[in-house]
């Protein structure tokens, strides 16, 4: 004898490693799907890594200029993806009401910026993937600990998400935009990715040490092209930006 079926509703929220996964997927699908995003998170620091390693536009002081750029692209490509097009993305999200529903689900402030950080680190797989292939193609080397630089792109994707997210959450989304591409372009000059910050002044340099991007610049750059250990400067760096920018982004941000 088979016992009844029970029909009965049951009410209530997924649990929230579920809704965060929900979340990811589709927050990796509107990534894909933006031409926009491909072309800064992607295509140009492609363009940059093989334009810039093939000419003699720069001077690295006689080493490999693709064994000096590699480290620093991978890092603009972390920012670009895990500051700049985020922060553009949610923006407009919040612009056009789709923070807004997402904020009438069961799904937290906490749970979506995580959700957004996983997706994030989705692209960014694909990124590193490609670049450290040309990289290779282009004649590059790369020495020290995979799980080193691994550790500083994580921390980097930390401190960049949250700075993304706190943006967003405070800014309009034209102000965003505008801001966050301004950002973009100031710390591609002045963060070591292109040009060694020993070109800039000594009385600049020790500021621009502490920003997030030559932060990571610097530490894959001793680790990749160096075969130095862990730099303890850049990992401090780094996860005091990860620690303070997420804290800000979960109490200032904003649904609407």
């Amino acid at each position: 004898m088979t016992s009844a079926l029970d029909f009965t509703p049951a009410p209530g929220p997924a649990p929230l490693p579920r809704m965060v996964l929900a979340q990811t997927g589709a927050e990796v699908r509107a990534m894909l799907r933006n031409g926009e995003q491909l072309l800064l998170t992607l295509i140009i620091p492609v363009l940059l890594l093989v334009g810039f390693s093939v000419a003699p536009l720069i001077d690295v002081g006689g080493g490999s200029r693709v064994g000096f750029l590699t480290p620093g692209v991978l890092a603009l490509a972390v920012m670009s993806t895990a500051f700049t097009g985020q922060a553009i993305a949610t923006g407009f999200e919040r612009r056009y009401g789709v923070l807004k529903r997402l904020g009438a689900t069961p799904l937290s402030r906490t749970g979506l910026m995580l959700a957004k950080t996983l997706a994030v680190i989705a692209v960014e797989a694909v990124q590193v993937a490609v670049l450290v292939l040309v990289a290779l193609a282009l004649g590059w080397r790369p020495q020290g600990s995979a799980a080193a630089a691994l550790l500083l792109i994580l921390l980097g994707t930390a401190a960049f998400s949250g700075l993304g997210l706190l943006m967003a959450g405070l800014l309009r989304a034209e102000a965003t935009l505008a801001a966050a591409n301004l950002v973009y372009l100031l710390l591609l000059a002045a963060g070591g990715v292109v040009f060694p910050l020993s070109k800039f002044p000594d009385s600049v340099r020790p500021i621009l040490e502490l920003l997030p991007i030559s932060a990571l610049t610097g530490g894959l750059r001793a680790v990749l092209t160096g075969g130095a250990a862990l730099p303890l400067g850049a990992v401090a760096v780094l996860a005091g930006w990860a620690v303070v920018s997420l804290g800000l982004a979960a109490r200032t941000f904003r649904w609407e």
